[in-house]
């Protein structure tokens, strides 16, 4: 079951190995990212944060939307890391509601971006699209850590 969605440019690190795989009493972390899964020097850099209890699946978006819809990844509490709102919202949309919420964790700065959070600078093409998630009844919230408080996107 997926217990968190979490997008965050730096993707595993000691943050959410840490804090959020804890907090959430998950046993699986899932980085979902189409480069990671084509590069065996991000996948060794990433396996050196996972927490030592952790099972790690790293795949592509593709490859995350077919394990998630065909029901194989149910047995496991799961948290899920994306590195953009892009892949979120592909994720989400392609897991046809298995996906109920998305955590803003930290997108860096970029050309075009505006900034909502210390950590979150979004462009206004992925407000359109977290707007979209958030009529869908999708919670979008942002908060850095689990002993911060929640705060809802708001646009």
């Amino acid at each position: 079951m997926i217990q968190f969605l979490r997008v965050d440019h730096r993707l595993l690190h000691g943050q959410v190995a840490v804090s959020w795989f804890n907090a959430l009493d998950v046993n699986t972390i899932l980085v979902a990212n189409d480069g990671v899964a084509a590069d065996d020097f991000r996948k060794s850099a990433i396996r050196l944060a996972k927490p030592e209890a952790a099972k790690l699946v790293m795949k592509s978006i593709d490859e995350s939307i077919e394990a998630i819809t065909s029901g194989v990844t149910d047995k496991y509490n799961m948290l899920i890391v994306v590195e953009s709102v892009e892949d979120a919202y592909k994720l989400i949309h392609g897991t046809n509601g298995k996906i109920p919420m998305l955590n803003l964790g930290g997108t860096k700065q970029r050309e075009g971006t505006a900034n909502f959070s210390k950590a979150v600078n979004l462009t206004p093409e992925e407000v359109a699209k977290l707007k979209e998630l958030q009529k869908e009844k999708v919670d979008v919230f942002m908060q850095q850590v689990p002993n911060e408080k929640k705060v809802t996107f708001e646009a």
